[in-house]
């Protein structure tokens, strides 16, 4: 017997809705194979009708005062609390999580973050005003940008539309958000959250593809597009909002470096660096993949990774002992494999490497060694769980092989000598370098990156600032 599946829908202007042409797609869950839901296949009317929203509200939200923009904030931090097990399931059954590490590892953040950027309303800071020219006083006012297009990705449905829709919300912007085609349920339920807290139009919702995050971006009435996703999108995004000049927020993929001098403790490194690599199957920009270990002890550290590797689980998400679920979707599972079955001869695959079980996307943790600067695994994004390892001789080389890739999001050093510490850091070309850890994330320090990772900051003051423009006054004192 078939099911009858789950019928997903916009959110505009206070309403959910179908698409306009009546068009749907369906949503699989990755930890079984299966669709369990449908979802709009928003086109040009369905756009329309969400940035026309967006802007009628725009003039009464932007008039606002921060206190009441976070007074709205804090009551959606705390919706998202009491309803926390309704978005748990959502994302799992969107992404096939592991359920606990989805409540102990999304819940929370989220959470904080909103509420870190409700009180980010109330602390715009500009400089004084004064007289800088006889007889004139100038003034800086620091305003909403207006309407703002936002696409968030599929690696993290739940968190990044949060990363999106509350400081622009919080700046005094009205949104169009739109979640991934392969992830739309737990943005739709979010929508749900919080429609009954802020008023029409502030915040809308549209289900959709490539082609629907496309018609946004091209949109006259957006003055920002704001985009989580791979390089190829993001170049995308740019060149479609140059035509008209709209503002552009741009945080794409990664190769983070992760630089292991013979200092460190290695049994703790390891434990630290196969947990920064395999989370959410390696699914993550920041992801800690890409191992640079002193040549010194480079086999015990190769021998150390696999043997964690080959006890790390991945499974279903009512398993307590996997630490990571499936990949998103076949693509990616077939571009994860395919980086392992074009191995070089040189190459030498320690542990996995290889799909797991008969049904979902699941792939085993896998390590990689023996590769050199320009393989093409060292170079490009894998976004799975597979992490290679390289082996250098002094810092200078470390530095080289780190920097000498197009991403650069993140990084981290391993490393007892403080001074090494330092200068490494000084010298890693990246948006956020970690010592001695690996991927830990807090709402008052900034998330983004250089060259082809993107431009933009993401969480903190920067990011919140990101969101609203500068105006200059200047008036007259006769």
């Amino acid at each position: 017997m078939s099911t009858e599946l789950r019928r997903l829908r916009n959110y505009i202007d206070g309403e959910f809705r179908d698409a306009a042409d009546g068009r749907t797609t369906e949503v699989v869950n990755p930890a079984t194979g299966e669709a369990y839901a449908t979802a709009p296949l928003s086109g040009k009317a369905d756009v329309d009708a969400a940035m026309e929203a967006a802007a009628r509200a725009f003039p009464a939200w932007r008039d606002t005062t921060p206190a009441e923009r976070q007074k709205a904030l804090l009551k959606i931090a705390d919706a998202f609390e009491e309803r926390a097990e309704e978005l748990i399931a959502a994302e799992v059954e969107n992404t096939g999580k592991p359920t606990g590490l989805t409540r102990s590892e999304e819940i929370p953040p989220m959470v904080d973050q909103i509420r870190f950027f409700a009180g980010a309303a109330r602390l715009l800071e500009g400089r004084s005003a004064g007289e800088y020219m006889e007889g004139m006083t100038s003034i800086i006012r620091r305003e909403p940008v207006g309407v703002c297009a936002q696409v968030a990705p599929w690696n993290y449905p739940m968190m990044m539309a949060v990363w999106k829709f509350a400081p622009a919300i919080a700046a005094g912007n009205t949104v169009v958000l739109k979640p991934s085609d392969t992830t739309p349920a737990s943005t739709v339920l979010i929508a749900d959250i919080i429609g009954s807290i802020l008023p029409r139009g502030v915040f809308n919702v549209i289900c959709g593809d490539r082609d629907t995050g496309r018609l946004m971006v091209e949109h006259d009435t957006p003055a920002m597009a704001s985009i989580t996703g791979s390089v190829r999108a993001g170049m995308s995004v740019a060149e479609s909002a140059s035509k008209d000049l709209k503002r552009v927020h741009l945080e794409l993929g990664g190769k983070a470096p992760v630089v292991v001098f013979e200092d460190t403790d290695i049994a703790k490194a390891v434990e630290d660096i196969s947990v920064a690599g395999f989370f959410n199957a390696g699914q993550d920009c920041t992801a800690a993949t890409r191992v640079l270990v002193q040549e010194s002890i480079h086999d015990e550290f190769v021998a150390a990774l696999a043997k964690a590797a080959s006890e790390t689980k991945t499974g279903q998400p009512d398993d307590e002992d996997v630490l990571f679920g499936p990949l998103n979707n076949p693509n990616q599972l077939k571009q994860v494999a395919g980086f392992i079955d074009r191995l070089p001869a040189h190459a030498k695959v320690e542990a996995g490497g290889q799909q797991v079980g008969d049904k979902g996307y699941f792939y085993a943790p896998t390590v990689v060694s023996g590769l050199k600067q320009d393989d093409e695994i060292v170079q490009n994004e894998v976004f799975g769980p597979v992490i290679t390892v390289q082996s250098f001789a002094d810092e200078d080389q470390a530095i080289q092989w780190a920097n000498g890739v197009e991403y650069a999001l993140a990084s981290s050093v391993w490393t007892k000598d403080h001074a090494r510490a330092m200068r490494m850091s000084k010298k890693l070309d990246f948006g956020c370098v970690w010592i001695n850890t690996h991927i830990p994330l807090v709402a008052e320090m900034p998330h983004g990156g250089f060259k082809k990772s993107g431009y933009g900051k993401d969480l903190s003051a920067y990011g919140f600032e990101d969101y609203t423009r500068i105006k200059h006054v200047m008036t007259s004192l006769d």
